[in-house]
């Protein structure tokens, strides 16, 4: 069990400020009398003290206090680009930010959990020892701030008021990380202190730079306290490793989600999208997905629009499955970001209106940025995450240079985007979930979607994603587990973790339950009898997917029953494909839909393997596989290891008949 404040709070014990009058005192002489004006309307003591201990411990040349305010907010723009963090690109209010060539992504090997003696973590993560940590911050934290400016600021991870919304600091000497944070999340100050009293906490993040050298990224760290829910972040300037609001305080939500607040709420790496239906209704679906594996572009074929990477859900008095998006913008990927595909997106990026971060991109000599496979000409030459860029250029192993890299991305307020429903997103009822996915990077073995049979069924499908490695991880290789696609961010043992999603979708106070689906949009061809690696369908695809999903959540179509979950019948799909404009050959749909069923079970003895080694999985886990299995080798000592979507129905139907006698 995660108890909190327990050990020492290492902010505190490094930056020595142990009361109200000590704080206050530093502030006199630490910051300007504006500075000191804007901290005095700060009634919480406690984050008082965060925040003079910071000031104490990273010693800044000088103190600004982000109150959320017009002049603030500008006042950043403007001190980024005096820093050089950011430079202005030719359309007004976009700039580009480059982070150092040799941090392109989340520092996986260099980012510890703060742990206590015989505190558990997830098997899929890494932890450091409080006394270890204490030792480290100290060492490398202290003064780390001298010569820069630190930035305080106030936000909160939803909108204002809502039940699973939490109020945070971000304290840290990067203007473009206090930037992005102006841009993806709501301002609190005026509310900090209500809230906090609402909620009974609030997380603090404290970040430098440091010099901003390559030489210092190997004693690069990223540290979550969890105790104290408290994050460190030394010498990197990737979003996603020092915008600790996001994925550093996500993993504080999914603590508090598992071990303080079991049966109420879930924190998940999820999409939230609205899907018109019949008649003009609303649908809103969340989904989970890996970074990089289509989350964002998921979320923008929905008619409603909330939000692309993240979500708080909890159960409301009515029974019903609420969510709101933390975040009012998108951190986004831009690989692939086309007209055809993205054209909201691409609209916000391609004409003036909307303030916008680029990171990582080829700018050209016209200053216009540049990425790949966004569907137009490049240019031969320009500046990128390298530096200096050429066609043709290489690294020092004579690799191929791309102009962008594959995490180049994007920061944007989701007001500028033309499906997002700023009412629902703001809204802190939040919306109503009927339908959850999950998904990875899967080329060879589940179909596009499938519906779990019951919530049990539906947390394994959670529980068994499984994806290819994506470029928004440094030093990640091959194929990997990624259990709901919130691996990377789930701190205490899986187990816990797992027992919390049964005991939440089976709870009794969930009136109205969610559908859940398997969602995989990267079969290829030469896993289905062809060859290559191209994809069996596209982006727009996915619009159907979430599209049958709708209906099914509503009872309007039929499926055809497996031993794994619910698929889609021919004609379903033929008819919502027509709608987007497309063909949908049944020779596709039995590409797509066919059963490899060897496959299949080699997946659920992989990961009924892997979870076997783990202490305390909930035994329902393996009850679900073995049900599985055994459906499966059934179907197989009938029809053979490839089973087609006739032979699929015929032995639902004779399932059935055999029920019914």
């Amino acid at each position: 069990m995660l108890e909190l404040k327990k050990g020492i709070d290492i902010l505190a014990g490094v930056g020595g400020i142990s009361t109200l009058d000590e704080a206050e005192a530093l502030f006199e002489v630490r910051c300007g009398q504006e500075d000191v004006a804007k901290l005095s309307k700060i009634a919480n003591e406690e984050a008082l003290l965060k925040i003079a201990n910071a000031i104490s411990m990273t010693d800044p040349d000088a103190v600004f206090v982000n109150t959320g305010s017009d002049a603030d907010v500008q006042r950043v723009r403007e001190m980024s680009l005096e820093k050089g963090e950011e430079r202005a690109l030719a359309m007004k209010d976009h700039t580009i930010h480059f982070d150092l060539a040799q941090e392109q992504a989340r520092i996986i090997d260099r980012t510890f959990y703060i742990v206590n003696e015989g505190e558990g973590v997830s098997v899929l993560a890494q932890r450091i020892l409080r006394d270890e940590a204490y030792d480290y911050v100290r060492t490398h934290m202290t003064g780390i701030a001298k010569g820069k400016t630190l930035l305080v600021g106030f936000f909160s991870r939803g909108p204002i008021g809502a039940p699973a919304a939490i109020p945070a600091l971000e304290i840290t000497t990067s203007t473009y990380v206090m930037h992005s944070a102006n841009i993806l999340y709501r301002h609190v100050y005026e509310q900090f202190d209500e809230e906090v009293q609402r909620l009974g906490l609030f997380l603090t993040n404290v970040h430098s730079e440091g010099p901003n050298r390559p030489e210092d990224l190997p004693k690069a760290r990223v540290f979550m306290d969890r105790s104290w829910l408290t994050t460190f972040s030394t010498f990197c300037t990737y979003a996603g490793n020092t915008l600790l609001l996001k994925k550093g305080n996500h993993r504080f939500a999914v603590d508090l989600a598992t071990y303080y607040r079991r049966e109420q709420e879930l924190s998940e790496h999820m999409f939230i999208t609205g899907v018109t239906g019949r008649g003009g209704r609303k649908t809103f679906c969340a989904g989970a997905a890996p970074s990089g594996c289509g989350k964002t572009t998921t979320a923008m074929v929905g008619t409603d629009f909330v939000g692309d990477d993240l979500a708080q859900l909890w159960i409301a008095e009515d029974g019903t499955l609420r969510a709101i998006n933390p975040e009012k913008g998108i951190f986004g990927i831009v690989r692939d970001v086309n007209r055809k595909s993205d054209p909201y997106l691409m609209k916000v990026l391609r004409e003036e209106g909307a303030e916008v971060i680029w990171t990582n991109v080829l700018i050209d000599a016209n200053k216009v940025p540049h990425w790949v496979g966004n569907g137009e000409e490049h240019p031969k030459k320009g500046i990128n995450f390298q530096g200096e860029w050429w066609e043709g250029k290489t690294d020092e192993n004579g690799k191929p240079i791309p102009l962008s890299n594959p995490n180049a991305r994007c920061t944007v307020d989701c007001r500028f985007i033309g499906n997002y429903n700023e009412t629902a997103a703001e809204d802190p009822r939040g919306v109503e979930i009927k339908v959850i996915t999950y998904s990875g990077r899967d080329s060879d073995t589940m179909p596009p979607v499938l519906v779990a049979k019951d919530p049990d069924h539906g947390v394994v499908i959670g529980a068994s994603v499984l994806s290819a490695a994506t470029a928004t991880e440094v030093g990640a290789k091959g194929v990997r587990r990624q259990p709901w696609a919130n691996e990377p961010f789930i701190p205490g043992p899986l187990a816990d973790y797992m027992d919390a999603q049964f005991v939440f979708f089976n709870s009794d106070k969930l009136k109205s339950k969610p559908i859940m689906a398997g969602l995989n949009y990267f079969l290829t061809h030469g896993a289905r009898g062809g060859e290559g690696d191209k994809l069996l369908g596209e982006k727009r695809d996915v619009k159907v997917w979430l599209g049958w999903l709708e209906l099914r959540a509503h009872g309007d179509v039929d499926a055809i029953e497996t031993s794994i979950g619910f698929i889609p019948k021919y004609e379903d799909l033929k008819e919502l494909f027509a709608g987007i404009g497309k063909e949908y050959p049944k020779a596709l749909y039995d590409q797509q839909f066919v059963f490899y069923v060897d496959n299949i079970l080699a997946r659920i003895n992989l990961q009924e393997a892997a979870y076997r080694k783990e202490k305390n999985i909930p035994p329902r886990l393996f009850e679900v596989y073995a049900e599985q299995r055994k459906g499966l080798e059934a179907l197989k000592a009938r029809y053979g290891p490839i089973v087609s979507a006739e032979q699929l129905i015929e032995a639902a139907e004779g399932e059935t008949l055999q029920k019914a006698s």
